[in-house]
């Protein structure tokens, strides 16, 4: 009989591992939607989606003139009153001085006491205004908060914005995260930190290489999954936003083990067995297994040795004593 180099095998020792297929769609991880946080006419908008920025940068700039006007009046306010404070505490120790020598009333001290309060109060508050004022005119200039890449812009030069009103958004791709679903049945094999081969739809014949950063305890209702989160880093930035991705987590691994193709073994009732191939003749060789493997694989803890050779394909022809010929490629 002649045998196919696809039919045979040599026994080597190799790492096996037990995968959970998880699939999903890719998320940048920090992503932010940039408000106003003063109210004015939009003087510039620095940025377009698919710019980079860097931490700092300008991005854009609210008109500073009414909050300029608005600063200026609120610190006026506040100097003219810091004035009528200092008279009104130079008029109480008068007042004082003449209670002692018996010239004065104390209902006119206590008037004086008063409006010193009332004035200390007042400066208080309009305190309060400047620095208020000062942060409304510090928020019409907004910066980026971290490097990243504009991803929508919603506002124009020459248009009115209140507080609160979107402007950008900004997200950061050196790192993304896959948000994908597990099989609830898989739930318990899952763990922090295990490895995942991920790969990516539209990038061919490229796998990337991630790791399960968290795993949510409750399955989502009505579709027996669970929704995992794989970190990813993303240095060249090939991985966007919105990509879907298909992961294999391992979850259990064997390092230097002896394994066959499921296929290559055989039962009969002396029990599990594959056919050996020594000097053209095949023998039967019994084995012990230890579980099954990704790729189809069985992992054989007895029976075989690295560098023998055995029977990978399901032949049910060929039976031990055969005489087999390897054809070359």
């Amino acid at each position: 009989m002649q045998v196919n180099p696809d039919e045979a095998i040599v026994v080597a020792p190799q790492t096996l591992q037990r995968t959970v297929r998880v699939i999903g769609t890719l998320e940048p991880v920090r992503s932010a939607e940039l408000s106003s946080q003063a109210g004015g006419r939009v003087e510039t908008v620095n940025v377009r989606p698919g710019d980079r920025v860097a931490a700092g940068d300008l991005l854009v700039q609210v008109d500073e003139e009414s909050l300029t006007l608005d600063l200026n009046l609120a610190r006026s306010n506040a100097a003219a009153t810091a004035t009528q404070l200092d008279l009104a505490e130079i008029q109480l120790e008068r007042a004082e001085a003449l209670l002692d020598r018996g010239v004065t009333t104390t209902s006119s001290l206590d008037q004086a006491r008063s409006q010193v309060e009332g004035l200390r109060a007042n400066l208080s508050a309009l305190e309060d205004q400047v620095l208020s004022a000062e942060l409304r005119l510090r928020n019409a200039s907004l910066s980026a908060p971290f490097d990243g890449i504009v991803s929508a812009r919603n506002v124009d030069p020459g248009q009115y914005v209140q507080t609160g009103t979107p402007l950008l958004t900004l997200v950061d791709l050196s790192t993304v995260e896959l948000q994908a679903n597990a099989p609830v049945s898989a739930g318990a094999l899952l763990q922090p930190g295990q490895a995942v081969s991920v790969t990516v739809d539209g990038i061919v014949e490229r796998n990337f290489d991630g790791t399960v950063a968290r795993i949510n305890p409750v399955a989502v209702a009505g579709t027996r999954t669970i929704p995992v989160y794989v970190a990813l880093e993303n240095a060249d930035g090939v991985l966007l936003g919105g990509m879907f991705a298909t992961g294999q987590i391992v979850v259990a691994e064997a390092l230097d083990a002896v394994a066959v193709p499921s296929d290559a073994l055989r039962e009969d009732a002396e029990g599990l067995h594959v056919l050996k191939i020594v000097e053209n003749v095949l023998l039967r060789q019994p084995v012990e297994t230890a579980g099954d493997w990704a790729g189809r694989l069985t992992q054989v803890s007895a029976g075989l040795e690295p560098g023998e050779q055995v029977i990978s394909a399901p032949l049910p022809e060929l039976a031990p004593g055969d005489l087999v010929t390897l054809v070359e490629n």
